[in-house]
């Protein structure tokens, strides 16, 4: 397996539409791990690792959100694996 690891902002109509539960349901069901938080600028910021195409496959749901999401843009920055996280949360805490 190709493990990596990536830092996600998403922008746009992105809080209080059930995005953060979205995230976690997706990044779940594709076995990744790390979190999901609300930024403070209405932004969504998801540190996530795993297995490359299944963080890809995230970032591609990422993209179109759950229904009342408006999604305009999602940066990702790839970086390296570290096996820290044990399971996938909602988060309120900041960066890791």
């Amino acid at each position: 397996m190709n493990q990596v690891g990536a830092e996600i902002s998403v922008r746009g109509v992105v809080q209080g539409v059930g995005y953060r539960y979205f995230c976690y349901r997706h990044a779940t069901n594709l076995k990744l791990t790390g979190w999901v938080k609300n930024d403070p600028d209405g932004s969504v910021f998801v540190c996530v690792e795993g297995d490359r195409s299944a963080v890809e496959a995230l970032i591609d749901e990422l993209k179109v959100g759950p229904y009342g999401a408006s999604v305009t843009r999602v940066n990702v920055k790839w970086v390296e694996f570290t096996g820290k996280y044990d399971n996938f949360e909602i988060t309120f805490r900041g960066y890791n």
